[in-house]
């Protein structure tokens, strides 16, 4: 039985911010020594991010009380955990809805009579009936659809949701399912010259993605004039999924619940616990699925940080477009925690679309040539490791191919 990611969405809310005005916000409200300030200067100049989508919409001429700044800038007394949750609760459901409708209208083949399951996942909130319910209910789905909810995993859950589709699919020729994936992070902002909750305030954002999964053989995608600007014409093979834990870690990336908001950690140690760990684990991984690294095209890795995306290049010798897609949603969207590996597998998908102009090729597990132009080749039969890592320290990952549908 195979299994494909037939369509990959994502969702952003509306305001967003660039990055040096952030960066003038939290210089402006963390503290007044200059020490501090040049510290904060550093941190968002190098964080290789461009802007940051929010539900925070303080600046957006709203008649509503400001959650966290005046319009002068100026911050406000902090809000509680409760005041930001019903701000989760409102928005997640408009998200978590808005990305299962478009991944229902979009996936070529697919109706919303065809759903059986619904996955939901998210850590930076919480509210019950859940969003799974909420998805159901507002798009019409049958009563019966089957309903999951994933939450407080952290970075790395998008794939325990995958990993879940894959599962159902393969025990239901029958099966289609919603994998959706929502974090509002920026709810949880803290105003603290601690380091590590600096970092964090400078690369979390807010976002949603979402897949359909399906074990049926993909139909035929329209390229070209007539396909939707929304529509990816090339699926992704599900080949398998892996997880593993660094011996090291455990207290350096963590998320707790305390009275004014989630309190995340990203220690300044993770890239480096990340770099020293991932050789071995990916030899590990590869050698079980009877393949080298040279058999590995592209490379989706979860942007959690610049930092972290180097520590991975060094430590694997990837060239600079073999991780693009991670760098390019860094960029432009910062770390929405779960969603963003969703995110950054739809940048590739996207990138090699064009390519493909719907040609049938043999699939292959062979690698291409080194200095082969993939933005120019069919990239169906190449391989893609994914990998995202989140509290534990936890690594986990997926293997998929490209393929032409049929």
């Amino acid at each position: 039985m195979i299994t494909y990611i037939h369509h990959l969405e994502t969702s952003v809310p509306e305001t967003h911010y660039e990055q040096p005005f952030a960066s003038e916000l939290m210089q402006n409200n963390v503290s007044e020594r200059e020490g501090v300030r040049r510290v904060l200067r550093s941190i968002y100049h190098h964080s290789g991010i461009r802007k940051r989508h929010s539900v925070i919409d303080d600046f957006g001429g709203s008649d509503a009380p400001p959650l966290f700044f005046n319009k002068d800038g100026s911050k406000v007394p902090p809000p509680d955990t409760r005041r930001r949750n019903e701000i989760y609760t409102r928005e997640a459901r408009r998200l978590f809805t808005d990305l299962a409708g478009k991944l229902i209208q979009n996936a070529p083949g697919f109706e919303k009579e065809d759903i059986t399951h619904v996955i939901t996942i998210s850590c930076t909130g919480f509210f019950a009936p859940g969003p799974d319910y909420f998805v159901v209910r507002d798009l019409g789905l049958p009563g019966s659809t089957q309903r999951y909810h994933i939450g407080f995993m952290g970075c790395y859950a998008a794939f325990q949701g995958l990993k879940m589709a894959d599962s159902f699919c393969r025990s239901n020729p029958d099966a289609v399912v919603l994998v959706l994936c929502v974090e509002l992070c920026t709810l949880h902002l803290q105003f603290t010259d601690d380091t590590d909750a600096m970092i964090s305030a400078s690369v979390f954002a807010d976002g949603g993605s979402g897949a359909l999964v399906s074990a049926r053989t993909p139909s035929f995608y329209p390229t070209g004039p007539e396909a939707s600007s929304t529509r990816s014409p090339l699926p992704l093979e599900i080949l398998s999924f892996h997880n593993d834990l660094t011996p090291e870690g455990e207290n350096d990336m963590a998320w707790t619940i305390g009275n004014q908001g989630f309190e995340m950690k990203l220690s300044t140690y993770v890239p480096d616990i990340i770099r020293s760990n991932m050789p071995p684990i990916l030899d590990a991984i590869l050698k079980n699925a009877g393949l080298h690294q040279n058999d590995i095209t592209h490379w989706a890795v979860h942007p959690g940080g610049r930092a972290i995306l180097d520590k991975v290049q060094e430590a694997l010798a990837l060239r600079d477009e073999q991780i693009s897609a991670s760098r390019t949603v860094l960029r432009e969207y910062g770390n929405m925690s779960s969603a963003t590996i969703l995110f950054v597998l739809k940048e590739m998908v996207e990138t090699h679309a064009g390519s493909s102009q719907g040609r049938v090729v043999q699939l292959t597990a062979k690698q291409p040539p080194s200095g082969l132009n993939m933005a120019e080749e069919n990239p169906a039969g190449q391989n893609i490791f994914a990998m995202a890592f989140g509290p534990g320290l936890t690594i986990e990952s997926g293997l998929f191919r490209f393929t032409d549908p049929m």
